[in-house]
């Protein structure tokens, strides 16, 4: 007894040691690095103070990690990608350091809220999408895992934009997340690298007789390295993302200042720097479409060459890169990273042609996103001949010993030449930066199996043929600690009640819940815990948008990208459905209806922009109608961010995954809400089939086209105006819709969208998908006016998700193509 009661003793005086460290910690920071007197705090300088003490900790974790790294000689792999999308870092840093209560008792010791503190902090505009939040999971689980594995991209100053809505219109406005700093950053300014561009090359013979080319007279930029940390949960592993800023070569002509050009003087400097200010600058315009070519060059010759830099330090032969590195390009945009590489291994390392290609393919491999060929990246020839004049050289010999090598398998078949090409067309030709990745890399890998298929099947049918078992599946996966156990942390805690805590790191282990579907009081609590956070969620709509939404109607979230083919205005016709059915008596039952969208249109969207309109005001229509905004409500939530998805998602009842089949190359949204025990009510198109297959179709509600039922009806001649013209309530939704009903102000405001339905085409198949959506909407108030029923299902689709954690995606990618084993 003695022993015990010494032994708790010892426990807490250890707790009120680390208290007082950590409390003393905040106000040295405090004073050191905002030069604030620590009595005074507020809000900001205590989020800083905490963020530099937890900073701390991972650095000296992050020192010991490298260490072992090195060590051990492990091969390392690297992660190109244009996005990172992280959120806020904080929480996500005491979650994984498991100093969470730690961090609330020692702020609130100090006159502070934990929850209002973490609000201080600015979401990371490093990324758009599901790009950069894939990117942004493959992090946290490279580190959970102990994988030795690194991310390589952008410094961006100003992330895509931040969305506002005015008088139901999108507006775009700067998104300076950094007005205020970044505590996380680490600054690297050892670690600069000269980069190039314009000019042109010279060839010369080198001692020992040999053709060598050299890249002169261009413009050249330093990129300065910024490390933002990455640990694993719990075990003391942390990785980084090193993230590239631009500096100009020089930082003030002197001579322009002093004739009275004063702003000449400082103009290189601005012109250089502009690289790493703005994610995805527009494209309208040739000057944008240069900046973003420059901007993907920049950020892969700054990481090969930082690459090849550690790499030499513990190799003096590069026959042993392949073995060393991993290079992952994460969609197209880093593929000029291939003609680069080759580069600095032939002109700056002294390899001969055929040695540099054989380290390249199998060093490479390529992530491909899109199953639109219309999406695959392309560069005119004429753009990169003038930025980058080696590198054309270099992809011209890369297509033309290709193309020799094709004509020697198929001399029969010379179309086939001209289908896979680096170069596309004859006159004003472009480089295919898909082709190049394919040609270049020893692995392609699509991100569902539906996807893949499509890739192997349709997309790069004849690359499968000629480069036979290239072409691999790797499912995406999301992080579970961050979009469950971080932002879900009432389900977690429950989850962890009964089936203990290893789910963490293995989310397999859900499974174990099965069981408890027939423990009333268990589904008792899971639907309680949904109803708080639904209610936390109508607060933040409330304070956010000004508009009340009811708790206890079902929340069904339409959150992604604004784009056709994600079908929110399939959504929204299925909406003015229920809006006519209601103000003409012919909506029966008691179920009410919350419809949350969220998302971004690319600014020069216009189509994607005006169903941002019409959402807005399809909400203000219901509002004017009282028997209508009894029944049902719509939301439409601006700037749309990580932070925001998790006060959303773990809120969600019903997971809106329409995309026209075929279309969506996976998803990852459809994963998180159905990890937090959202229905999905989706078509079965990117890895929807895959949660189907894991979760049961009784717990899906599927409707629409198959894809290769849109390939057969498009190639038949898909005539929309016959499901109008046979489908009396949906003539009815869009001839309201075409009358100017929802503009007033405007009747002619909306017939850009009723004109790409009906006379355009309805390239998206929406009316061909309409009936079978609204069908499947009334299965879902049927089957939730059955509340028992309902939460038995969520718990059943919680509990099958454990295939798509992200740590099983990134083991997958270690086993299969990186060929590389976790240190711990």
């Amino acid at each position: 007894m003695e022993e015990n009661r010494s032994s708790i003793d010892k426990t807490t005086h250890n707790k009120r040691a680390e208290l007082d460290k950590l409390k003393k910690e905040i106000r040295f920071h405090v004073r050191s690095n905002l030069g604030q007197d620590p009595e005074i705090m507020n809000n900001y300088s205590c989020f800083v103070g905490l963020a530099y003490s937890v900073r701390d900790r991972l650095i000296g974790q992050w020192i010991e990690t490298q260490q072992s790294c090195t060590d051990t000689l492990a091969k390392r792999m690297f992660y190109l990608s244009c996005e990172f999308l992280p959120g806020k870092f904080l929480m996500n840093y005491l979650t994984s350091l498991g100093i969470e209560e730690l961090a609330a008792e020692a702020v609130e010791d100090l006159g502070f809220d934990l929850d209002e503190i973490e609000e201080e902090e600015w979401d990371a505009g490093l990324g758009n999408g599901g790009l950069g939040r894939l990117a942004s999971c493959y992090m946290d689980s490279i580190a959970s895992l102990g994988i030795p594995g690194y991310g390589y991209g952008i410094h961006y100053d100003y992330g895509i934009f931040h969305q506002t809505i005015v008088d139901g219109y999108q507006q775009e406005g700067s998104d300076n997340w950094m007005r205020r700093g970044n505590p996380w950053d680490i600054l690297r300014s050892e670690k600069k690298y000269k980069i190039q561009f314009y000019g042109k090359t010279e060839s010369y013979i080198d001692i020992n007789g040999r053709e060598r080319f050299r890249w002169i007279d261009s413009e050249s930029l330093i990129a300065m390295a910024c490390d933002l940390l990455i640990p694993g949960f719990k075990n003391k592993f942390v990785t980084n993302m090193r993230l590239w800023v631009a500096l100009s070569v020089r930082e003030f002509d002197l001579e322009d200042f002093n004739r009275g050009d004063y702003i000449g003087a400082v103009e290189a400097k601005i012109l250089n720097e502009t690289i790493s200010k703005v994610l995805y600058p527009s494209d309208d315009i040739e000057k944008g479409r240069e900046l973003r070519l420059k901007q993907q060059f920049f950020f892969v010759s700054a990481s090969l060459q930082d690459i090849l830099k550690q790499f030499k330090k513990e190799y003096d032969s590069f026959e042993y890169i392949s073995k060393w590195a991993a290079i992952q390009l994460n969609d197209t945009h880093p593929s000029i990273a291939i003609p680069e590489f080759m580069r600095l291994l032939m002109d700056e390392e002294g390899l001969n042609w055929d040695e540099a290609w054989k380290v390249c393919q199998k060093t490479f491999a390529y992530t491909n996103h899109t199953v639109l060929p219309e999406a695959l990246e392309t560069w005119p020839v004429k753009l990169i001949g003038n930025l980058l004049p080696r590198h054309l050289e270099i992809i011209l010999e890369i297509n033309q010993r290709f193309l020799e090598n094709l004509a020697i398998e198929y001399p029969d078949n010379p179309e086939l030449l001209s289908k896979l090409s680096i170069i596309q067309g004859d006159g004003d030709q472009r480089i295919r930066m898909a082709h190049l990745a394919i040609v270049g890399s020893h692995s392609v890998n699509g991100v569902a199996a539906l996807h893949t298929e499509i890739l192997k099947r349709s997309l790069f049918k004849e690359f499968d043929i000629f480069y036979q078992g290239k072409i691999k599946n790797v499912t995406n996966g999301i992080t579970p600690r961050r979009w469950l156990l971080q932002s879900n942390p009432r389900l977690s805690k429950l989850i962890s009640s009964v089936i203990g805590t290893k789910w963490i790191t293995d989310l397999r282990m859900l499974k174990g819940l099965i069981p408890y579907v027939d423990d009333s009081s268990f589904c008792d609590k899971w639907h309680d815990i949904k109803l708080e956070n639904k209610k936390q969620l109508s607060r933040y709509t409330l304070r956010k948008t000004g508009v009340g939404v009811n708790p206890n109607s079902l929340f069904d979230i339409h959150v992604k990208r604004i784009h056709e083919y994600k079908r929110q205005l399939l959504n929204v016709l299925h909406i003015i459905t229920l809006y006519n059915r209601i103000l003409n008596g012919n909506e029966t039952g008691d179920v009410k209806q919350t419809f949350f969208f969220a998302g971004k249109a690319a600014p020069a969207y216009f189509q994607a922009k005006l169903i941002i309109k019409l959402i807005n005001s399809v909400s203000e229509a219901i509002d004017r109608e009282p028997e209508v905004k009894e029944r049902i409500g719509v939301v439409f939530l601006p700037n749309y961010c990580v932070s925001q998805a998790e006060k959303v998602i773990p809120a969600a009842e019903i997971s809106e995954q329409i995309s026209t089949a075929g279309m969506e190359a996976s998803g990852t949204g459809n994963m998180k809400l159905s990890l937090n025990g959202a229905l999905t009510i989706g078509t079965l198109d990117g890895a929807n089939v895959e949660i189907l297959e894991a979760v049961g179709k009784e717990n899906m509600f599927i409707f629409g086209l198959k894809d290769f039922e849109v390939e057969n009806l498009r190639s038949k001649g898909y005539d929309p105006r016959k499901y109008y013209n046979k489908d009396e309530e949906l003539k009815k939704v869009l001839d309201l819709i075409d009358s100017g009903h929802f503009s007033p102000e405007n009747e002619h405001l909306f017939k850009p969208i009723t004109d790409s339905l009906l006379n355009q085409g309805d390239f998206f198949m929406l009316l061909a998908d309409y009936r079978s959506y609204v069908s499947a909407q009334e299965n879902v108030r049927k089957l939730y006016a059955d509340q028992a029923d309902w939460t038995k299902r969520s718990i059943l689709t919680v509990a099958n998700m454990g295939h798509f954690s992200s740590d099983r995606s990134v083991l997958d990618y270690a086993k299969n193509i990186w060929d590389i084993n976790p240190l711990m």
